[in-house]
Parts: C-alpha cells; structure tokens; sequence
C-alpha cells in the first residue's frame, strides 16, 4: 500500500495540453489523451485563446470564417466551439479550462483597430508583445509542481501557436511539445527544424484510442470543412498521421535552469 504521501502526489499529479484554440489538442494528441485518461491519469486541456469576443465589427477574413463555418457571428462562433471543445474532451476522457483571451482574428488594440485582419499564419503583432507573458502569467496561477505540461511545437507558424508556445517556454519548467496538426499534414518537411535539439519519445495508440482521437476530432464539427475534404478524408488522415508514427510521438529538450 503506497504511503499517504506518495498517494497524495500521485492524486495531485495531471497532464495538462496547452490547445491555442478549441480544436488544437485533440487534432495533434486525442489518441494519446485518451490512452492517458483510460489509464487512470489525470487529463486536462486548457484552450488559451477560448475568450469573450471584443467589441466592434470583425474584419472580412473572420465573417468569411464564420461564412465557412456556418457559425453565425462572432460570439455566437466562439460559444459554439465552447460546447464542441467540452464534447470533443469528454470523447477522451479530458476535462477542460477556457482562458480569457480571444482568438486572433478577433483581437484588437484600445482603439479598435484589428491586430489581424488579413492574416493569422505572420509573427505577432507589435502592440501584442505582452501577450505571450500575460499567457504564461495566466497558466503559472493554475499549474502545481506535479503537473506535467504539454504544448504545441507551432509548425505551421499560425500566431496564436507561437505565442503559446512562447508563454509555455516562459514558465521555465520542463515541457513536452507536440506537431500541430493539420499544419504538420500538410508540410510535413516544417518539423525538422523545429525539433532541432529535442528528443522524441513515440506513445503507443490502441485501436480504440485511435477511433476516440478520430471522434474527438469529429466534434468539432463547425472546423471539419476548413481543416479536410470532410469527416472521411480526417479520420484518414489521423489513422495515416498515427500509423506512420507508430503511435503519437512527443519531443523535449534538456532544459537549462539559470
């Protein structure tokens, strides 16, 4: 019998998924959650950019997403992908957190004026050089000792990976990274360098984790049509993305404490 101690430590200790936005986590790690949570560990995802919408009209390039998506409007959009996010976690097993800050396309300065209006996939923009910090001010409040973290590699370069993976790497603590996917899919010649300097370790995916990745991922209805031909080519191209890996790889690297 484990002393009280170790009890209460193993009781304390959660892996948790840094997910930019709604749909982040389970595209690039549902397989892993759910063979993680079926074990008896302790699963949470917490959507950074998961915040109310700013006031003031969106620019073209978001009501086209919202068009695409068949979302509604913009707050609309975002509590719809709320309860998505919820559905897809149960599907894995995991519980989730929804940060206060809103997606990009819907960020703006105190005058209005949009961060993004043309573009999400560029480098953060001059008057956001405090978010990243204000992310990783938010995540450090909620995170204990015991918690194991993991976040994205930003392979495909959309702005709210990277400044998620920045705020991570703030925390100065030790992190596991993951591919984003669709992004990795598509370019898959962009994770070289990313993980330059990392060791990888590969998570064995069962059958029924690879089903309950495919259906996590199908819970996100609004994103199918945006990120794949369609709910076929998906679940395709997670069990190709899963078979050709061998399971779910995952990369670290030696962190050097100053």
């Amino acid at each position: 019998m484990l002393c009280p101690a170790i009890r209460s430590i193993f009781g304390e200790m959660r892996w948790i998924y840094l997910s930019p936005h709604f749909d982040d986590a389970v595209l690039s790690c549902g397989g892993l959650i759910w063979e993680q949570t079926h074990a008896g560990i302790a699963v949470e995802i917490w959507t950074i950019c998961a915040g109310n919408v700013p006031a003031g009209p969106v620019s073209e390039y978001a009501a086209g997403m919202h068009k695409d998506w068949k979302t509604g409007g913009s707050q609309e959009t975002v509590d719809l992908r709320r309860i998505e996010d919820q559905n897809a976690a149960r599907r894995v097993g995991a519980t989730v957190e929804h940060l206060k800050f809103p997606d990009s396309i819907y960020r703006r300065s105190n005058t209005g004026a949009l961060f993004y209006p043309e573009n999400v996939f560029t480098d953060p923009h001059p008057r956001e050089t405090h978010l990243a910090e204000d992310v990783s001010r938010e995540v450090s409040t909620r995170l204990s000792q015991y918690d194991t973290l993991v976040c994205p590699l930003a392979v495909g370069g959309h702005v709210d990976h990277r400044i998620t993976r920045v705020a991570a790497e703030l925390l100065n603590r030790p992190l596991w990274y993951y591919a984003d996917v669709p992004y990795i899919l598509r370019h898959p010649d962009t994770l070289a360098p990313a993980i330059d300097n990392m060791t990888s370790k590969t998570f064995f995916i069962s059958p029924k984790g690879l089903r309950a990745w495919e259906d996590s991922v199908a819970a996100h209805a609004s994103q199918i049509s945006s990120l794949f031909v369609d709910e076929q080519d998906m679940r395709q191209r997670i069990k190709e993305y899963a078979q050709t890996s061998s399971g779910l790889p995952l990369w670290e690297r030696e962190l050097i404490l100053e």
